[in-house]
């Protein structure tokens, strides 16, 4: 099949794009700029675009499907091109289904945890060494891309996202899936340029629910009462299965999971990663992994690329980064490392960077997420906010939003880095959440620091 993509240069682009170079199709693909890891990979498959830019003469007749991405335009001349052309245009996750629609489709859904959910059952599955399908929104351990597909593998499981599938596209990402086995992780408001309403949010995974293929199965978070509710007010004729976060506790810095075999010690930390790795177990045995099986794999699971990832370590201080970025997300994540490192004084530091948390009105969501910390840092960029023609934000806007007095709060790149370059972390956790990198941090840099 020959395959050209609009916007090959984004993170869930490259990977299908060398995910079906892999498999024999013949690729090619276009984009005005391509930042790295992306560049250097396409580079290494021969994909890498010989100039940037739009050309309209790369669209032919011969072409199969053309796979447009969200960071591409509307007027694309590319995309206007192949719509003259009347040649089958997909979004990401159209093409997804399309290669999938033979298969058992696994799909993991929530506003948090969806790709250490996706990980973890990925991992449990390549331990045990049973072949499968997958797109995963994060780079993992022992896979070469994030996305694989073949011919002949029986399931193909699928992070489901809620964002939207392309320009010309709005609907969410998870919604085309049509999973034969589904579950959702929780459900806390998030996008809000896309959905205006918490409401009009919830709404989306409704309809994620009521696209389970009919006599299919989803596994959903008991302790999430909107997942409750959207999950059991749906009349769609499928198996639901709760799931909550199993016993554990935290001895001298390491987390102890019980099981019928007694205590094992684990990798991952934080309630809301006990809380994954139970919905995990679920999928893997829907799967055909039993318990003993699962439990045997996931001791050596160290965790998502920027989910709770250990970047420094010496004998008296540890430094994490993570893509923590909404409400939800920062609680459970400082929570998390705080209940870990309880003797020691944890640093959160926060990058108001997306869309929403740079919103006046979201900022009041963030009320307490930082709490857990000893220390709490709040950065943010002036200009990030005129670029995403934002109103200002002002240092008392965030003050008043997470109600903490001692809040820090940065907004100049450097002076936040002479903070960092300045403390002394002996006897301390740092924990960096952002889903940017603070104005040009080097996290090599970091990594002296601790």
């Amino acid at each position: 099949m020959r395959v050209h993509f609009i916007a090959i240069g984004g993170s869930a682009m490259h990977n299908l794009a060398m995910a079906l170079h892999q498999k024999g199709d013949q690729v090619t693909g276009s984009d005005d700029v391509i930042f790295e890891p992306s560049k250097s990979r396409l580079d290494r498959y021969g994909l890498l675009p010989e100039v940037f830019g739009w050309d309209p003469k790369k669209i032919t007749e011969d072409i199969d499907a053309i796979i447009l991405g969200m960071h591409a335009k509307e007027d694309n001349p590319e995309l206007n091109k192949a719509q003259e052309l009347g040649l089958k245009i997909y979004s990401y996750p159209e093409f997804l289904y399309e290669q999938s629609k033979n298969k058992t489709r696994v799909v993991i859904g929530g506003s948090h945890g969806k790709t250490t959910i996706t990980s973890m059952i990925l991992h449990v599955l390549h331990y045990h060494e049973k072949e499968v399908d997958y797109m995963v929104g994060a780079q993992l351990e022992g896979f070469d891309t994030m996305v694989h597909l073949t011919e002949d593998n029986d399931f193909m499981v699928l992070e489901g996202d809620e964002y939207l599938s392309s320009p010309i596209d709005r609907r969410p990402k998870f919604h085309l899936y049509q999973p034969n086995i589904a579950l959702i992780s929780g459900i806390a408001w998030d996008h809000i340029n896309v959905f205006p309403t918490f409401d009009n949010y919830v709404e989306q995974f409704q309809v994620f629910v009521d696209s389970i293929v009919r006599g299919g199965s989803i596994n959903y978070n008991a302790e999430d009462p909107e997942v409750v509710k959207v999950v059991e007010n749906s009349e769609n004729q499928i198996r639901k299965i709760p799931y909550t976060t199993p016993e554990y506790r935290v001895d001298n810095g390491e987390t102890l999971l019980h099981t019928p075999e007694g205590e094992m010690p684990i990798e991952v930390f934080g309630a809301h990663n006990l809380s994954n790795l139970a919905g995990a177990k679920w999928i893997c045995q829907h799967m055909g992994i039993d318990e003993d099986e699962f439990y045997e794999a996931i001791a050596s699971f160290t965790g998502a690329s920027k989910r709770l990832e250990k970047i420094a370590e010496s004998s008296n201080a540890v430094a994490y980064k993570d893509f923590a970025h909404s409400p939800s997300k920062v609680s459970a994540t400082t929570n998390a490392v705080k209940e870990q490192y309880k003797d020691r004084q944890v640093v959160a530091c926060l990058e108001l960077h997306t869309y929403s948390s740079l919103n006046a009105e979201f900022l009041k969501e963030y009320e307490g997420a930082l709490n857990a910390a000893d220390e709490a840092v709040v950065f943010y960029s002036p200009h990030a906010v005129k670029i995403k023609q934002l109103e200002e934000v002002s240092v008392d806007q965030i003050e008043q939003a997470f109600k903490r007095d001692d809040l820090i709060i940065y907004t100049n790149p450097d002076e936040f880095k002479s903070y960092l370059k300045q403390k002394d972390f002996t006897d301390s956790a740092l924990l960096l959440m952002s889903s940017g990198n603070y104005g040009g941090l080097d996290f090599d840099e970091v990594k002296e620091m601790i």
